[in-house]
């Protein structure tokens, strides 16, 4: 039998130490009353781009779904397995959160393999085939676009599937209703890896800005 892997293990010493240490009276009291995040963020699996991380969250203050390439389903509801889904409508109808963040980040593996043609599918095996083909229209669109260069339509491609996520979010209807009534907001946001940049999509134009510029 293999050991558990001693990193996660020096890892969470240091946790104990640090973070815990100083923010136990905050963990105490979210075990006693429980969780309220006022948001939730729909992110990437791609260990380089945490929302904890980056938005500097503490215990407790944000509702974080991860998924490959930051995907959010159409609402569907036939009686199949749907994670992603399932936590929308958790945060959205238990936790009644004020905003909702689809998250998508550059150099994206998801969009990479979308977008290139002639690679071998993004390991199709029983489930991610399905998932990616989320992104099959758009990327078929930017990929026959030979002016721009392969950066600049994997960028693209990033951004266009944050605005489609949105939509599918309007699809489910507790979180069109809440969205109707002032109750719930929906963003959009694309965070550079290489340069740590966030940049925010303008709920009007769908254009992605950096703040405050």
């Amino acid at each position: 039998m293999q050991s558990f892997p001693q990193d996660l293990l020096d890892g969470y010493e240091k946790f104990m130490s640090g973070r815990y240490a100083e923010d136990e009276k905050r963990y105490r009291a979210l075990a006693e009353t429980g969780q309220k995040p006022q948001t939730l963020i729909i992110a990437c699996c791609d260990s380089r781009a945490a929302p904890e991380t980056i938005f500097g969250a503490g215990p407790g203050e944000l509702f974080v779904v991860r998924n490959v390439a930051n995907l959010v389903p159409p609402y569907e509801p036939d009686g199949n397995y749907h994670s992603t889904s399932a936590a929308l409508e958790f945060a959205v109808q238990a936790l009644q959160v004020k905003n909702i963040v689809v998250m998508g980040h550059g150099r994206c593996g998801g969009i990479k393999a979308a977008l290139d043609q002639d690679a071998e599918p993004l390991s199709p095996g029983d489930f991610i085939g399905k998932w990616m083909n989320l992104l099959k229209p758009a990327a078929a669109q930017i990929g026959s676009n030979s002016i721009l260069t392969a950066g600049e339509r994997q960028r693209a491609l990033e951004r266009i599937s944050i605005r489609n996520s949105i939509l599918n979010l309007r699809s489910f209807p507790n979180i069109r209703a809440r969205e109707e009534e002032g109750d719930l907001s929906l963003h959009g946001a694309w965070f550079d890896i290489s340069t740590g940049e966030l940049w925010v999509m303008n709920p009007d134009s769908g254009d992605f800005t950096r703040p405050g510029r």
